[in-house]
């Protein structure tokens, strides 16, 4: 008996020495290594409940006698199996946060990098779960009982894989639209998206669901089901940089050309235009008003929102201040005409009244939106009868 207790804490200390000091070794390699800092950090209890279970098991196989020793041998045995399910998932856990610190998403054009995040996330909660079943299910092997209920259920796994889908439909729906989402590239972590009419930024992607933060610090959680079959709006699709829309309903009066001016000094005057597009047109004029609308472009959804007040408010206060006429009014009698000699603007003397064409922006939205070139058909000649 003596010998016994001996060689168990003998065998015990050794294995908890030795993974004290391969810990301390990691961890000193982890001050210049992300990776070891993560073994270091993740993977020292689960290493040390193996170690711990390895060297109890060795002991009962060797010094161990009497009746109690295939209970010991079993419990040691299960207990064995989910320390070291533990350890593989804790492992797993540290590959997958090395790969992400290894791919950055503070850069401007990070799209690759928050498809890789997506797709690592939820690779690691897969992962953490199919270790999780297999785990459960050695467990369950070890019993004799329920190796034989396992043979004998195997001959009806097909009623009964039937019976659990259509019970689990939506959930397993959801799953596999996680998985859809993750490697189709739809949506990613940090896109901007318009769902349910609401403007936010997703913030995390489960196997179930998907959170979507909002401009409002609210949270709108949907099921990842959702984003394959009903239509969404993502504004960081392929870049981040995006148009907006200023509208504005005026009198007849308003002076176009100037205010077209203005709305240029106005954005060139702001940090948060990126250059790209400025422009300003009438695109109606029916009734009792003219409908005005400038066109501003920006960085990010973020940016072009608040340009998007800054340009409206600027041409509240300028036409205000300069043309307190051109403000929508509703007329009670008729005004006097205009004199003939007023100058009107020719319709190609700026660029700025031009969404297609006269910029190399505008070049390139004529050559994304005009189908192919149609070739006219050659004149026949017509035969004599």
């Amino acid at each position: 008996m003596l010998a016994a207790v001996v060689t168990f804490a003998g065998s015990l200390l050794v294995a908890l020495l030795a993974v004290t000091l391969v810990h301390r070794v990691v961890r000193r390699i982890g001050r210049r290594s992300a990776l070891f800092a993560g073994l270091a950090r993740h993977a020292h209890r689960p290493a040390l409940a193996v170690a711990a279970l390895v060297a109890v098991q060795l002991s009962l196989g060797v010094a161990a006698h009497g009746d109690w020793r295939p209970v010991a041998l079993h419990v040691t045995g299960i207990a064995l199996i989910l320390a070291g399910a533990w350890l593989l998932a804790a492992l797993l856990v540290v590959i997958e946060d090395a790969t992400l610190a290894r791919i950055r998403v503070d850069v401007s054009d990070n799209r690759h990098a928050r498809r890789v995040h997506t797709q690592i996330t939820l690779v690691r909660r897969v992962t953490v779960v199919v270790v999780s079943v297999l785990a459960a299910a050695a467990v369950l092997m070890t019993f004799p009982a329920a190796r034989a209920a396992g043979t004998s259920l195997l001959a009806s796994a097909g009623v009964i894989g039937a019976i659990a889908a259509l019970a689990a439909q939506s959930l397993l729906g959801n799953v596999f639209a996680g998985v859809q989402i993750a490697f189709s590239d739809a949506l990613r972590l940090d896109d901007v998206v318009v769902v349910e009419g609401q403007w936010g930024r997703v913030e995390d992607i489960t196997l179930t669901y998907v959170v979507v933060h909002l401009w409002d610090d609210r949270r709108l959680i949907l099921p990842t089901a959702y984003f394959l079959k009903t239509p969404f709006e993502n504004w960081t699709r392929t870049q981040s940089a995006l148009l907006g829309t200023v509208e504005l309903d005026l009198d007849w009066t308003v002076p176009v050309e100037e205010l077209r001016q203005e709305l240029r000094h106005a954005l060139e005057t702001s940090d948060l235009w990126d250059g790209r597009v400025c422009v300003l047109q009438v695109t109606d004029a029916v009734g009792s008003f003219v409908r005005v609308r400038a066109l501003v472009s920006a960085s990010d959804a973020g940016r072009l929102w608040d340009l998007r007040c800054v340009a409206r408010e600027h041409l509240v206060a300028w036409l205000r201040a300069r043309h307190p006429g051109a403000l929508p009014q509703v007329r009670v009698r008729e005004l006097p005409r205009a004199a003939a000699t007023a100058p009107v603007p020719a319709a190609n003397g700026s660029s700025d009244n031009r969404v297609f064409g006269e910029s190399a922006d505008g070049e390139e939205r004529v050559q994304a939106f005009s189908g192919p070139e149609q070739t006219a058909p050659s004149a026949q000649p017509v035969q004599p009868r």
